[in-house]
């Protein structure tokens, strides 16, 4: 579990190791294990790709950045040496250092702040580096990034309430499967399972796409309202929450299925268990579940419902609980 602001000088030593491998994989004595080493550096941490990324921008503009004669000899187009490469490249990374972490800021393309969380057993309460204030549901993990221009939240799985502190200069902007949330300051939960997304509004207003590829800002959220997408969608399904919804009842460590089908609730139930509920065929995923549930106790509730439901459990091949209903007997004529 990773709470965790960069200093500065953490962040000089990514800035410092990205332009080694910047000058090491343009070197022509690269070698594949060299490769692999940058690989397994660059997948480490997000930060690595992004500043290796902003140094490679910075290599490429150095390149075509004019030379003084009396300053710099101009340098023949020709296969380059081993000792001439690593020459070029000291160069380049010896302009790139001090300027990478401003000009990667500056331009946006990278951030000041990185931030990871995850809740395992326990809901957790955190702060984000721009003051947001997040609650995060067991099985949840995101990252947050500080931009120039924005602030970025990436929900790699699980739910989470946020609470974000008002700024029109920059955007809040959640990422959550294909699609994003974008707000200024307002009040919102994010619940994702797989490629389901359902965002609730408290406070304030949302814009919510379903596919971040797509142009346009998207559907606009008031309070009381909801958004459900999945992959695939082209616009996100709009509506109004009831007055007794009761989407935020894991923030006092409750689910609440209020008459759902298996269908519909599984996805709910699912999100908290290491091995996912299946349901067998159609007429299996419209029996209906209602109950307060408590969300640390799941795995018990699936042992359970043999005895409160028509069906009866099986295991598929990878080793998965399947429900199945029990066929109703016809009466006799």
């Amino acid at each position: 579990m990773t709470d965790h602001t960069l200093s500065q000088a953490e962040y000089d030593a990514i800035t410092d190791a990205a332009a080694h491998w910047c000058m090491r994989l343009h070197a022509t004595d690269c070698t594949a294990e060299e490769r692999l080493a940058f690989e397994q550096w660059r997948d480490a941490h997000p930060l690595h790709a992004f500043e290796y990324e902003a140094m490679l921008e910075i290599w490429d503009v150095a390149g075509d950045l004019p030379r003084p004669e009396s300053a710099v000899p101009a340098v023949r187009l020709r296969p380059a040496t081993p000792w001439r490469t690593f020459g070029i490249a000291a160069a380049v990374c010896a302009l790139a250092l001090p300027l990478a972490a401003y000009t990667g800021w500056n331009l946006g393309w990278l951030p000041n702040a990185y931030q990871h969380f995850e809740a395992t057993d326990n809901v957790r309460q955190v702060t984000l580096s721009d003051g947001s204030q997040v609650e995060l549901n067991l099985g949840s993990e995101l990252t947050f990034s500080n931009y120039k221009d924005q602030r970025r939240v990436t929900l790699k799985k699980g739910e989470v309430f946020f609470s974000v502190s008002h700024d029109t200069q920059h955007p809040f902007i959640v990422k959550a499967a294909d699609g994003r949330i974008r707000v200024t300051g307002t009040q919102f939960n994010v619940w994702m399972y797989e490629d389901q997304v359902r965002v609730n509004l408290i406070e304030g207003s949302v814009l919510v796409t379903s596919n971040g590829a797509l142009p346009g800002e998207g559907s606009r959220l008031e309070p009381a309202m909801q958004a459900r997408y999945r992959h695939g969608d082209f616009t996100p399904q709009i509506s109004q929450t009831s007055a007794n919804d009761h989407s935020l009842a894991w923030r006092s460590g409750k689910l609440v299925l209020d008459d759902l089908t298996l269908t519909d609730a599984l996805p709910l139930i699912n999100r908290y268990l290491n091995k996912p509920v299946m349901i067998a065929d159609h007429s299996t995923g419209s029996i209906r579940l209602g109950g307060i549930y408590n969300i640390k106790e799941l795995n018990n509730l699936v042992a359970s419902l043999p005895k409160v439901l028509p069906v009866y459990l099986t295991r598929n091949k990878d080793g998965n609980p399947v429900l199945n209903s029990i066929p109703q007997q016809t009466p006799k004529s």
